[in-house]
C-alpha cells in the first residue's frame, strides 16, 4: 500500500472541493467525482438517459477530442498520489487518463481556468474497469489548487482523489489564530488505538457532525485499558481552546477524557516520557460540545485519551502558529505556479 493513500483527499467534498466545469455529463454528473463516500452502486436502475450511476460519465464520442472536468480543491497542497477511480465502470470506462494540476489564487472564473497554464500530475495512463487505479505522483508537482481530469477519449469514472499534504493558506489566518488540528489546515490523523465503528480522521473535518456515523467511536472495552487518537497539528502552535464535541454520542460518549503533547522539534513523539499534560483528565458528558480554555507552549502532536472507550464527533484545537511560521506559510505561497500545460 502506498504511505500517500493516507494523505487527505484534497478534492474532497467534506474539505470544500467541487468540480467547477466539464465539457460533458450527459449521463452522469461530474460533481459526483468528489463526493466522500465510496461509490455505489443498484443494478437495473434506469433514468431518462440509462442506467444511474454513481459517477462522472460522458457521452459516446463521435469526433475527435476528449472529456474533461476541472475540481477546485477544498485544500490547496503537494499531490503526492492519485486515484481514478472506475468502480461499476465495466464496457463503458475511459481506457487512458491523464491528470493536471495549476495555482490560481482567489476565486478563479472557469474561463481564468481554461486560460490557466496546467502542470501534469499524470501522464496518459491506461485503466482498468471496475478498478480503483492508483498512481504517485512527483512531489515535485508544486503547490496545487485546482485539477483536471482529462479521460481519453469518453466513458465514467466513478471517484477522483487527490491525495496529498496540504499548504495551508495564510489569507485564511492573518493573525495567525486557527483550528490547529483541522484537516483543511494540515492537520492529519497520525494514530489511534481503535477505529471500529468510526474513523478518526472524521474528528478533524469540517463542519458540526450530522449523525453519530460522522464521528469516531471505539468498540467496547473489556479490559483496564483506554482508547486514544494522536494528531499532528498543521503547524506548531500554541494551543488556546480545545473542544471536545460528543454531540450525537449518548448512552456511548467517552466517561472523561485528557490530552497531551509534543513538539517533534525538541523531542521524538515516540518518546512516552516527552508527552506533557494538556488538559489533565476531566469528566465528559454526553451529546455536549465541551469547550476547555488552555494555555500551552508550542506543540506539534497531541494525543488525546478517552476513558474508558466510547465515540467523539469533533476534536478542535484552536490557537496561535508558532513564531515564524506563519512567515513560512506565506513564503510557501509566494511563488507561482507556471510553465507547460495541457
Amino acid at each position: 500500500m502506498s504511505a500517500w493513500l493516507g494523505l487527505p483527499d484534497l478534492a474532497s467534498r467534506r474539505l470544500g472541493g467541487g468540480v467547477v466545469g466539464t465539457n460533458d455529463e450527459l449521463f452522469a454528473a461530474a460533481d459526483n467525482l468528489v463526493t466522500a463516500e465510496p461509490p455505489g452502486f443498484t443494478p437495473r436502475t434506469f433514468g431518462p438517459k440509462g442506467q444511474v450511476y454513481d459517477g462522472w460519465e460522458s457521452r459516446r464520442r463521435r469526433s475527435p477530442g476528449d472529456d474533461w472536468a476541472i475540481v477546485r480543491l477544498g485544500a490547496a497542497g503537494v499531490v503526492h498520489g492519485l486515484v481514478v477511480d472506475t468502480s461499476f465502470f465495466t464496457g463503458n470506462f475511459p481506457p487512458e487518463a491523464s491528470v493536471y494540476g495549476c495555482r490560481l489564487d482567489g476565486h478563479p472564473s472557469l474561463d481564468a481556468l481554461l486560460a490557466a497554464s496546467w502542470e501534469p500530475l499524470l501522464p496518459r495512463s491506461p485503466l482498468a474497469g471496475d478498478t480503483a487505479n492508483a498512481f504517485s505522483v512527483p512531489s515535485s508537482a508544486g503547490l496545487v489548487t485546482h485539477v483536471k481530469l482529462v479521460i481519453h477519449p469518453d466513458g465514467g469514472v466513478a471517484r477522483l482523489r487527490v491525495h496529498g499534504a496540504v499548504v495551508p493558506d495564510p489569507l485564511r489566518f492573518p493573525d495567525g489564530w486557527l483550528d490547529l488540528a483541522a484537516a483543511e489546515h494540515g492537520g492529519q490523523v497520525v494514530g489511534c488505538s481503535d477505529l471500529f465503528y468510526g474513523a478518526p480522521g472524521q474528528l478533524i473535518e469540517p463542519g458540526l457532525a450530522r449523525t453519530m456515523g460522522e464521528g469516531w467511536e471505539t468498540r467496547r472495552r473489556r479490559d483496564d485499558g483506554n482508547d486514544w487518537v494522536v494528531v499532528r497539528l498543521a503547524a506548531p502552535g500554541r494551543i488556546r481552546l480545545a473542544e471536545l464535541d460528543t454531540t450525537h454520542f449518548k448512552g456511548n460518549a467517552p466517561g472523561a477524557a485528557s490530552l497531551s503533547g509534543v513538539d517533534e522539534r525538541e523531542a521524538d513523539p515516540a518518546d512516552a516520557a516527552a508527552w506533557r499534560d494538556l488538559l489533565p483528565r476531566t469528566d465528559l458528558r454526553p451529546d455536549t460540545r465541551h469547550r476547555f480554555e488552555l494555555r500551552t507552549d508550542p506543540v506539534t502532536h497531541v494525543r488525546l485519551d478517552i476513558h474508558p472507550d466510547g465515540g467523539m464527533a469533533r476534536l478542535r484545537l484552536h490557537g496561535h502558529l508558532d513564531d515564524g511560521v506563519l512567515d513560512t506559510l506565506r513564503a510557501a505561497w509566494r511563488p507561482r505556479a507556471g510553465g507547460g500545460g495541457n
